[in-house]
């Protein structure tokens, strides 16, 4: 299985080396030259398995140049029983919004309570491993831009892993107050934080020009170090996440909730960067019976305009909401999906991409409209309705969502009234753990502000009133020193990031 490159079809990459680099010199993202399909037979065997044995499988079949004991020990190392809370990585609990029932994909379970641990536990095994491989035998510099939870989630996988470094930059007024907790204390030796002067568009085209900047490259060769990522740029980082929805449809099988392996469902995701709802697009183009991809966005709804006008246009006020790691104005990820549905047209893809970075916006062809609308229902959940939808959930169904799940579940309540379409079962992906909001979602379930001033305060009071115990990676916190308060400019990073290394 070889990659390309989505600006540049000609330029060719082993799995290793894609992952390895993360992102091509010119700016493009590297997807698979095929895709493994799977047929309803296979669904059935898949049924069988467990979490680790479906994601041996399905990354087996896209990484051909690891051999199988090599992934066996990576999905072992990252799935292991004690990173993740019960066992199973992603649960599945049935609930109902109203006459709306659907499937929750719990994917917040594991250390740092936010779906980006079922990639980034994986994905600094897969890295290492890569670099061996492509032997190139520099230190990684995984360079990171987070809305919030990326960051957190690949300061702890890739926490004191040999031959890495990691930094991670993050808007300093665009997450919430446990997110920056969480990255402002992180532990490690090869760690670094620093938050930036402005938003996460921002944080994400700064990194995006420091990793295309000829004289960064250089300069960190010198000190025998190599640019990667662990955004979802990075192939290795997305791949993962195919994974969970193949799993999720497999316990359906298994548990008899869908009557047999072909049954169509849908699956609605709260989307920012375009790398989750992608990792589900791949997952139906692979085989599994998806009918829609619902695109669920908050008040930053770039995506829900593009997807039903074929218009992009980040040109718009930005909004700082209570579900932050949503608060994106430029979807990386939107552009590997364009080079899919036009057939792999590289230059459509690189002029869009152009025009975008040039005017802030592009509109696509009629043709690729059409396609658009006929698998993706696209909606967006503003800031009340998201605190409704937390209220509802929680004193109907006694279940404490956070607010970006919210946003999913408010855009399926529109998809279903839009549409009739109650009866296909949904998943709907479930993205972080409420004590991460511990504050939007206190204010939400009760009936008056929080007695609490601190966060922590917030956090004690919100499990008192729902009965719900803590996270211990939220509860260890508290006690945590504050190792990170540096910021910068937008302009500046490319220096904090050689004064994070140590070689400014």
């Amino acid at each position: 299985m070889h990659y390309h490159c989505t600006r540049d079809s000609q330029q060719t990459v082993s799995a290793a080396q894609a992952i390895a680099q993360g992102i091509s010199e010119n700016g493009g993202l590297f997807v698979p030259e095929s895709f493994p399909q799977y047929t309803h037979a296979d669904l059935e065997v898949m049924a069988g398995c467990t979490y680790q044995e479906r994601a041996v499988k399905i990354l087996g079949d896209f990484l051909t140049d690891f051999s199988k004991e090599e992934i066996e020990d990576c999905v072992a190392q990252a799935y292991a029983p004690e990173k993740f809370s019960g066992g199973n990585p992603a649960p599945l609990s049935l609930v109902q919004n109203g006459a709306v029932h659907m499937y929750l994909l719990e994917l917040w379970h594991g250390p740092t309570c936010a779906f980006k641990d079922m990639a980034l536990q994986l994905l600094p095994h897969l890295l290492t491993r890569s670099v061996s491989k492509t032997g190139s035998g520099k230190t990684s510099v995984i360079l990171v831009a987070t809305s919030g939870d990326t960051g957190k989630a690949a300061l702890e996988g890739f926490k004191d892993v040999a031959g890495t470094r990691i930094l991670t930059f993050y808007p300093e007024n665009g997450v919430s107050p446990m997110q920056k907790r969480q990255m402002c204390t992180q532990e490690g030796g090869n760690v670094g934080v620093c938050a930036i002067e402005g938003n996460f568009d921002d944080a994400q085209t700064g990194v995006k020009r420091i990793f295309t900047d000829p004289a960064m490259r250089d300069r960190l060769a010198s000190h025998n170090m190599a640019f990667s990522s662990a955004n979802s740029i990075n192939w290795g980082r997305l791949l993962p996440q195919i994974v969970y929805y193949f799993s999720a449809y497999c316990d359906l099988i298994r548990t008899g909730e869908i009557d047999y392996a072909g049954e169509q469902v849908n699956v609605v995701v709260p989307t920012g960067n375009f790398g989750n709802i992608l990792a589900a697009y791949y997952a139906r183009k692979m085989g599994l019976p998806v009918k829609r991809l619902i695109c669920a966005s908050n008040s930053n709804n770039v995506l829900t305009d593009f997807l039903r006008t074929g218009v992009y246009d980040r040109n718009r006020p930005f909004y700082t909401t209570m579900s932050p790691s949503m608060d994106i104005l430029v979807s990386s990820n939107l552009e590997r999906l364009l080079y899919d549905m036009t057939g792999c047209d590289d230059a459509k893809v690189s002029g869009w991409m152009r025009e975008l970075s040039e005017t802030g916006r592009y509109q696509v062809d009629g043709d690729l409209l059409e396609k658009l609308r006929a698998l993706f229902y696209a909606g967006y959940c503003g800031e009340e309705d998201t605190l409704r939808t937390i209220r509802e959930l929680y004193r109907t169904e006694n279940y404490l969502c956070d607010p970006h799940t919210a946003v999913a579940v408010d855009v399926y309540r529109q998809y279903v009234e839009e549409t009739g379409d109650s009866a296909t079962p949904s998943i709907v992906a479930s993205t972080a753990s409420p004590y991460k909001f511990a504050d939007s979602v206190l204010r939400a379930v009760s009936d008056g502000p929080a007695a609490g001033e601190s966060e922590f305060d917030k956090v004690a009071e919100l499990s008192a009133l729902t009965g719900t115990q803590i996270p211990a990676p939220i509860a260890a916190l508290q006690d945590k020193a504050v190792r990170f308060e540096d910021s910068c400019a937008p302009q500046e990073m490319d220096r904090a990031v050689l004064r994070l290394l140590g070689i400014g």
